[in-house]
This record gives C-alpha cells, sequence and structure tokens, in this order.
C-alpha cells in the first residue's frame, strides 16, 4: 500500500480518504449524507436525485450498470452508443447554452474537473438556479470503488453499486490467479502508450497501468512521472529507445485521445531498434475499456492478458 500510494498527488490522497469516510455513509444506506467531491465543493445529499444530466460517458454508463438509466434526462454525446439510456433522454454537452440543460428540469448533473476548469460561467450559472453539480473524477484504482459508490448514493442504488464493486472484486481476483500460473521468468514487459504524438505513457497507480500489471504485464516505464493529477505521465522518445531490447510488447490505447494507428507505430523514426517492433507485437486498445472507470476495466484487463500469453491463457482455463 505505501509504494501505491506514493504516486498520489496530496489532493488524490485527501480524495480517498474522502471518499473513504462516504463510503460507510453509503454503506448504511442512510440520508443525509454530505461529502467533498473531485472540486473539493461540499456536497450535501438529503435524498436520491430524479432527473440527472451526465456530462461525461463514464458517469453515464456507471449509472446504467447501476439500473438508474431511467433517470437520466440528458446525457453528453458519446463516439459510440451507450445501451440501456431512456429513448426520452437528450443529447447534450457541457459547450451547450445554460438554458438548453436547464430546460431538462434536472435536480443533478454530474460532471468532472475538467468542464468546470474549462467553463465555470455553466458550473456557476446551473448552481444559480438550484441545481445540485457534482464534479466526480476519479484517477486511481484506490478511489474507483468509493466513486462508484457515490454514483449508487446520489442516484438511490447503493446496494447495486455495492453489488457492482464486490463483482469487479471477483473479476480481479480471478485473473490474477490465472497471472499466478505465468512464469517470473515468462512475464512480458510492456511499453504502454498513452499519447503518441507526445511520446507519453500512463502513471503509475492509474486505471491503465493498474490493468496492465493484473494481467501479468511488467509496467517497463515505472518510473515515469505523473503530469498534475490525471494519468498521463510524460515520458519521451529517447526514454523508450533507450530500453528498446526491453520492451516485449508496445501497447497503445486508441480514440478519441490518442488517434494512432498500428502502421504509426511500427513506422515512428527509430521505433524499429525495438524488440516489440522487431516481433511484431504491437496491439491497439480501445481506450474505452481501459481508460473510463467503469466496470469495462475487467474487460480490458482480460485482453491485455490475452495479447500477453496467449499460450498461457488457454493453460490456465483448463
Amino acid at each position: 500500500m505505501k509504494t501505491f500510494i506514493c504516486f498520489f498527488s496530496p489532493l488524490a490522497i485527501i480524495m480517498v480518504l474522502t471518499w473513504s469516510c462516504l463510503l460507510q455513509h453509503c454503506h448504511a444506506s442512510s440520508y443525509p449524507v454530505n461529502f467533498k467531491d473531485s472540486d473539493n465543493n461540499l456536497i450535501l445529499v438529503t435524498r436520491p436525485f430524479s432527473r440527472i444530466i451526465s456530462l461525461y460517458p463514464a458517469h453515464t454508463e456507471n449509472l446504467v450498470a447501476l439500473g438508474a438509466g431511467s433517470l437520466l434526462v440528458g446525457v453528453s454525446r458519446s463516439p459510440k452508443p451507450i445501451k440501456g439510456i431512456p429513448p426520452g433522454c437528450k443529447d447534450v454537452s457541457y459547450r451547450d447554452d445554460l438554458e438548453r440543460l436547464i430546460a431538462l428540469r434536472p435536480d443533478l448533473v454530474i460532471i468532472r474537473p475538467m468542464i468546470t476548469r474549462s467553463h465555470p460561467n455553466l458550473v456557476t450559472g446551473l448552481k444559480r438556479n438550484n441545481i445540485t453539480v457534482v464534479s466526480l473524477q476519479p484517477v486511481s484504482v484506490a478511489e474507483l470503488y468509493s466513486y462508484w459508490r457515490t454514483l449508487g448514493l446520489l442516484a438511490g442504488r447503493q446496494k447495486q453499486a455495492g453489488e457492482m464493486v464486490s463483482e469487479f472484486k471477483r473479476g480481479v481476483e480471478d485473473l490474477a490467479s490465472r497471472v499466478q500460473l505465468i512464469p517470473g521468468n515468462r512475464r512480458q514487459r510492456v511499453y504502454f502508450e498513452a499519447i503518441h504524438r507526445r511520446m507519453k505513457t500512463f502513471a503509475p497507480g492509474s486505471f491503465q497501468i493498474f490493468c496492465l500489471e493484473s494481467a501479468g504485464g511488467i509496467n517497463i516505464a515505472a518510473d515515469a512521472l505523473r503530469i498534475r493529477n490525471t494519468n498521463i505521465a510524460a515520458y519521451g522518445k529517447e526514454r523508450i529507445l533507450s530500453k528498446a531490447d526491453e520492451i516485449d510488447v508496445f501497447l497503445a490505447q486508441r480514440g478519441r485521445m490518442n488517434p494512432v494507428t498500428r502502421s504509426d507505430i511500427m513506422n515512428e523514426p527509430g521505433f524499429q531498434v525495438i524488440k516489440a517492433i522487431k516481433d511484431r507485437r504491437v496491439y491497439l486498445l480501445d481506450e474505452t475499456i481501459v481508460s473510463r472507470p467503469t466496470p469495462r476495466l475487467m474487460e480490458g484487463m482480460e485482453m491485455i492478458f490475452r495479447l500477453l500469453y496467449p499460450a498461457g491463457q488457454a493453460a490456465a482455463s483448463k
């Protein structure tokens, strides 16, 4: 635990402690409850909310998974449709006019800190209209479970949130038992790319590295430094190439943040000396299964395990 926390910023540690306290209240299924959100605002919840706008696809996906899809009156546009959203739910954006959001008569708008920073007038306007605004953004697995329980509290789905946490933990434990069957000298050393054009990787303790390490991979960039309170870490081509002979597998998330192709990576100037490039072990992963704080992180872990250990996966399943 000490090694894990050392990668957190002071704010992240505060949030873990705050959400840990909230977790105890949620378990009791009692109202009123107050807690501090990711923007350090004190939130008072006197009852479950019934008309919710979600301005982050991960919030939307989690609420649907909790059985609270029927409470959604507006959701942010997502590149891929999210199943379970009610027919009357409107597509909205934090870039929309304040009046468009107010017209949906929400009693809760769930955002993330990026929206507070980029559109402070929207957040202020919602609050002036007596609409509760909650900012949530877990940046580590230590915060993930409490984040799910927080959503359960807001939507009156505390029991379902507890079940979600338990099911996810069981999945992680099952995968760990299969990883143990892989001999230590066969563990694959991996570079996990976050943003190709900037040569950035993921910070130790992030969801992505949790997925990698849970799947039995060794993070070759464990010395990467986190950028602010994000999952991203600076690395650079020079440091990547300095470990060229050690990189067995090259993983990259692919999506809006990193619209990269396998060819881009294979043909990157200088990368031809990397072991994984020579062996053609370059794989792209949908960012939604390794970067969003949803139960589908389990899908990402399973995918990474199969890519790293195809023979080991088959043997472990017997």
